[in-house]
């Protein structure tokens, strides 16, 4: 009941870069979107993924970031963005 109070307004978010062997100035990067749900009496994980492409010297990580803030905040001003993994918290809880 603790896990569901603190995370349940928050959305978790982690950056991965795609690596692949081009000589490109551009570099996929996959946002990973984690969030809680109560469907009755079930807990539920979701999960997306997104990919970007931007140049190394881009700093479009921090854009992606904000916009996706002024999203949440105009849907629910209680959700919270947080940087880092849920899914090992959620794994451990749910067992």
């Amino acid at each position: 009941m603790f896990l569901e109070k603190r995370v349940m307004n928050e959305i978790f978010y982690e950056f991965k870069e795609i690596t692949s062997p081009s000589l490109v100035n551009k570099v996929d990067i996959e946002i990973i979107i984690h969030f809680l749900a109560k469907v009755e009496s079930s807990l539920i994980l979701y999960e997306t993924r997104q990919t970007i492409t931007k140049s190394r010297i881009s700093d479009i990580d921090t854009e992606v970031i904000k916009t996706l803030e002024q999203i949440f905040i105009n849907v629910d001003a209680s959700l919270h963005l947080t940087k880092g993994k849920i899914r090992e918290i959620f794994l451990s809880y749910s067992s």
